[in-house]
């Protein structure tokens, strides 16, 4: 019996102690792909669809969504302006693993944007052109809301709205905020700061817009967001990051062939220790959603990301189990969640009626594939929220009953994952490693 197949049993094993069902035959068949060298390097082509990515990356896409995601992809997407902006927009989070999460709980969207300019100043005040326009082009409309734009960091320590931002910290902007083209706060002795949108725009940092969608077809609710990697292309050919660093792709789906080109160009100056620094990046959330910051659901998903690049294709196999129905359904109570967060403030684009409309949809999914206690568990905490949303008012915000069972659902999820995580011996080793401790 080879080592490969032993590791698989044992893994198997422990899933089944722990309720996670993994069938054999399409194990051996996962990890067979896993560890097959691709022909081309290591980005594929799916033909019959014009996607592509990372081969990794690949065998978790299913194209059953894919009409879905290219239509909110119309929504989030910069356009090409010829000779000055091209564009390659690719899904993805959970959204580019739709294989195996069935629920996926947010529609997360990843776009190089490359700007020819004679200048680096220049680059970055065309940055800032279209990031204003993109922002204020989808402010509101009858399906969508725009939430906030991340865009430049904080130069010094700045209070804003009671709260204390570190230096060096991303700098966030509301919609109005982004019309005016500035934020206000105050220094932490009180003297008033004033940011312009033009002047961060030189120190753009990470940039990152999210929507509200509502989608009629599923009658839902979802976040969306587009993670930009903006670079120049200088007039001699070469490229600069503007963030200061050309983002890796072992976890994006390119949404159209056309962009072959310019992914390809862009892909060819990417580190040769890329793969290195992602994992080292991942480990650093790891380590912060297993210590400080817990959000166990979170974690696994890098985790497994992680294993499935680096040959731990037994572990990584089974959290990928993990992303599976029934427990993909959680994902799906984090997304909702986030939502209510996100749209339940005076003259939103969504009514509570709306967010109520969701919840109970949630409430009869969370019937149908869960079973006992946790079922339970989550349904009464879903009735609650549901019913505080339909008590109170959007301008006065979440009631404290409606904060208590929302906060008791977040428990209830992390839970769930935290004790299949360290059910796994060789699961919990790599966690203590990244310095997790028993609680």
């Amino acid at each position: 019996m080879s080592d490969q197949t032993t590791d698989l049993k044992q893994i198997i094993a422990s899933a089944k102690r722990l309720g996670v069902v993994i069938d054999e035959a399409d194990a051996l068949q996962w990890l067979a792909q896993m560890a097959a060298n691709p022909t081309e390097g290591d980005v594929v082509v799916d033909v019959g669809t014009g996607v592509f990515g990372h081969k990794a990356v690949m065998l978790d896409f299913s194209s059953a969504d894919l009409a879905h995601f290219r239509k909110i992809g119309d929504l989030v997407e910069f356009g090409d302006e010829p000779g000055v902006v091209e564009t390659a927009l690719a899904l993805s989070g959970s959204a580019a693993q739709s294989k195996i999460q069935t629920y996926p709980g947010d529609a997360d969207f990843f776009e190089r944007v490359n700007i020819k300019a004679p200048t680096q100043e220049e680059a970055c005040r065309i940055l800032s052109r279209i990031l204003r326009r993109k922002a204020l082009d989808t402010r509101k409309g009858d399906h969508y809301q725009l939430i906030e734009v991340r865009m430049g960091s904080y130069p010094s320590d700045v209070v804003r709205d009671g709260r204390l931002n570190k230096a060096g910290g991303s700098l966030t902007w509301s919609p109005e905020e982004i019309e005016r083209g500035f934020v206000e706060g105050t220094s932490p002795e009180g003297e008033p700061v004033r940011l312009d949108w033009e002047a961060m725009a030189h120190n753009a940092g990470w940039t990152k817009l999210d929507w509200v969608v509502a989608d009629p077809l599923r009658k839902e609710l979802i976040n969306a967001s587009n993670m930009l990697d903006v670079t120049w292309e200088a007039p001699d050919g070469s490229i600069v990051a503007l963030d200061g660093y050309l983002d890796p792709y072992f976890q994006e789906v390119y949404l159209e062939a056309e962009s072959i080109p310019i992914f390809s160009k862009l892909a060819r100056n990417v580190a040769g220790n890329a793969l290195d620094e992602y994992v080292d990046a991942l480990e650093e959330q790891i380590a912060k959603y297993i210590t400080d910051d817990l959000n166990y659901g979170k974690a696994a998903k890098r985790m497994y990301n992680v294993f499935r690049l680096t040959g731990r294709y037994e572990e990584a196999l089974y959290l990928r189990e993990l992303f599976d129905e029934p427990a993909t359904v959680l994902y799906q109570i984090w997304a909702l969640i986030r939502t209510i967060d996100d749209v339940f403030f005076p003259g939103s684009t969504f009514s509570k009626e709306q967010l109520m409309a969701q919840a109970q949809e949630l409430i009869m999914l969370v019937i149908r594939v869960l079973e006992g206690g946790e079922e339970e568990a989550i349904v009464s905490l879903l009735l609650r929220l549901r019913d505080e949303l339909g008590r109170h008012d959007p301008s006065e915000g979440l009631s404290e009953e409606a904060e208590v069972a929302r906060a008791e659902v977040i428990r209830v999820v992390n839970n769930f994952y935290y004790e299949r995580m360290i059910g796994v011996v060789r699961i919990k080793d790599y966690m203590e490693k990244l310095g997790w401790q028993v609680r």
